[in-house]
């Protein structure tokens, strides 16, 4: 029997678990199945990629041990990530933050909303892109999104 409706594996890296409780929250009204894993902070993010390859991952930029920005160095600097999506996820809003992760190699900058119907309406914006099909790279003018949106 064919899998019409295929699970989405996703790997969020986030250490607060009230953003973690929202986000999961949020991820369990969408429409799309998500298998849902999470690291605490950069150094478990990166032990768990090179275990299993998820099919999109959200990343914090303010974690312990390492930041979202080293972890974007170094997944985009092995090649064995080049078809992995990579969501920023955070809830810093300054321009340079936001273009070093866009010229680092992230996919998308998604600004932490407050509510949870404002992290489900980013998250169906950023599910609605058919990630296994090809990587999405907005211009610059396009690669960050609110909630409130």
């Amino acid at each position: 029997m064919i899998n019409v409706n295929p699970s989405t594996n996703v790997l969020i890296a986030e250490d607060d678990d009230d953003d973690y409780l929202i986000f999961s929250l949020a991820v369990e009204e969408l429409s799309v199945r998500v298998i849902l894993s999470r690291a605490e902070n950069g150094d478990v993010l990166m032990k768990m990629l090179n275990e299993k390859h998820p099919d999109l991952l959200f990343l914090d930029i303010l974690m312990p041990c390492r930041d979202g920005r080293q972890c974007i160095k170094e997944i985009r600097a092995d090649s064995k990530f080049d078809s992995l999506p990579i969501i920023v996820y955070s809830s810093l809003k300054d321009m340079e933050t936001i273009e070093f992760c866009y010229r680092a190699g992230s996919n998308l900058y998604a600004v932490k909303p407050s509510s949870l119907k404002d992290v489900k309406q980013a998250l169906e914006r950023i599910f609605s892109v058919d990630w296994k099909k090809m990587l999405y790279y907005p211009p610059l003018s396009q690669f960050v999104i609110r909630g409130e949106e």
